[in-house]
């Protein structure tokens, strides 16, 4: 959620259905103030596509019931109104639709899968102010009230939420944004102070210690994960937790990027050696980002086709067999991400899987280049990492995950700066030299995290090999057989 606007008004401001949620025990009193909650993943049939679509914005456009990935269920309003959200770490607004729309109104009902929200429908709804407004700058976006009502996940109940609402609107798709609130749109737009998001009116709320929260999203084949508001599980990752500060952009504390200082395939180093690299972690992004010449010299490594029309490559579908791992390396801790979690199957539109030319199946390959975009570590590189992000201390805590274990130990995130349990600052963390202060990587005003994969043009991946093949104009259809996004 890269927005250059909103974070040079918070400069200026800090200078002058139950389905897929579960909630477990919230605990009170003398136990730990932990919020844990399921959160479950539905298969997409076309990553790429949901990523085109975003625009990384606080909203995402033209989603379907089976492109939604990470995804938590809530009620909003007196009665209660059901809602699908979409989490996200790359945006700070929690955002919904009014039936009332004429995107909604749509004979197709784009908007009923996800569900809508009518404000004069519920007695516990309260107007704030008609400043809503996200933009982007292919035209699409979303503009209404800031409201605030009732809002309940699982058995949470939040009496008095701020959130906005899209009486016009291109995007059907709700998102529950847990980023910094410095970010939201009311700072952008309209200059004001910052209000309590998610995490911050859990805190208010007596809910939780620190606005801090656990990501865990295990791996590709599973179907649910969890996010811990205020708590750690010890026993969902591999030793300890190793911790890094977050990265300003323009003195602001406002989005989670971490810096990124080297990248291995295998025993293949393929960044320099001075690579001092601000990455975004977001939940918002299917795919990983990288730099064009690191994504280059990876698809001659692997062998992937690269098509400039779509800004992705794609794979023999066997490369998932391949035991090569790709490790990223953040200062001190390194995350390893198996090549079975970079190989995504694709079903086109017309219900069947694409293949290449000479028959083999094809399979997106999980790393895209970032053109001139922000560089983002999405959901093929997160899957692989259990991470802890504390806005209090502006600090990301990460560590290898462990797939699919059914083992835990919640422990709750105090306060301070030792707050998130079994967690030790890294010596000496290499701060940011790279990938702060270019333009925005998706074009979208305010909103998510994750590059528009459109900004990859042809000429953005550079070189010879394979992948100078596809830089040269040639369309899908040349590439794969069968294929159409």
């Amino acid at each position: 959620m890269r927005a250059s606007f909103a974070l040079a008004a918070a400069a200026s401001f800090l200078s002058a259905t139950t389905e897929g949620l579960v909630l477990q025990q919230k605990h009170h009193g003398p136990g730990p103030k932990v919020v844990a909650m399921d959160i479950e993943r539905r298969q997409t049939t076309n990553p790429l596509h949901r990523d085109r679509l975003r625009k990384r914005a606080t909203v995402e456009a033209a989603l379907d019931n089976e492109e939604t990935l990470y995804f938590i269920n809530a009620t909003i309003g007196t009665p209660p109104r059901s809602v699908r959200l979409h989490i996200d770490t790359g945006s700070s607004d929690l955002w919904v639709n009014t039936p009332s729309s004429k995107l909604c109104l749509q004979t197709s009902s784009p908007c009923g899968f996800a569900g809508t929200y009518t404000a004069n429908s519920s007695s516990t709804y309260e107007y704030i102010g008609s400043y809503f407004n996200i933009s982007y700058v292919d035209g699409s976006g979303a503009s209404g009230d800031y409201v605030s009502d009732t809002v309940t996940i699982g058995q949470t109940k939040l009496d008095r939420l701020q959130f906005g609402v899209g009486y016009s609107s291109t995007n059907s798709q709700g998102i529950l944004g847990i980023g910094y609130p410095i970010n939201e749109v009311q700072v952008g737009r309209a200059g004001l102070q910052p209000y309590d998001n998610l995490p911050a009116q859990m805190v208010t709320d007596g809910l939780i210690s620190s606005k801090a929260y656990s990501l865990w999203l295990n791996d590709l084949d599973a179907s649910r994960g969890n996010i811990l508001f205020g708590g750690v599980d010890t026993e969902k990752y591999e030793g300890t937790l190793q911790t890094l500060p977050i990265q300003t952009s323009s003195g602001v504390f406002a989005e989670f990027m971490i810096t990124m200082t080297n990248v291995k395939l295998g025993d293949k180093t393929i960044s320099q050696n001075d690579l001092a690299l601000a990455v975004l972690l977001d939940t918002g992004s299917s795919l990983t980002y990288l730099p064009n010449d690191m994504v280059e010299t990876i698809y001659q490594q692997v062998g992937a086709q690269y098509d400039s029309d779509q800004g992705a490559a794609y794979v023999p579908c066997s490369l998932a067999q391949e035991t090569t791992t790709i490790s990223f390396t953040f200062s001190q801790p390194t995350i390893a991400v198996e090549m079975n979690e970079l190989v995504l199957d694709l079903i086109t539109s017309s219900g069947k899987r694409p293949t290449f030319q000479n028959g083999v199946t094809a399979c997106l390959f999980g790393i895209a280049p970032a053109g001139s975009g922000t560089n983002v570590l999405g959901d093929t590189f997160l899957r692989s990492a259990y991470v802890v992000y504390d806005m209090d201390n502006n600090e990301i805590s990460i560590a290898q995950t462990k797939f699919n274990t059914t083992a835990s130990n919640v422990v709750e995130i105090t306060t301070g700066p030792d707050a998130v349990p079994d967690a030790t600052a890294v010596a000496n963390p290499v701060a940011a030299t790279q990938g702060l202060s270019g333009p925005p990587g998706g074009s979208a005003i305010v909103g998510l995290g994750g590059p528009d994969s459109a900004a990859a043009p042809a000429t953005s991946v550079r070189g010879g090999g394979v992948v100078a093949l596809f830089t040269s104009g040639l369309v899908t259809a040349a590439i794969l057989s069968g294929f159409l996004l």
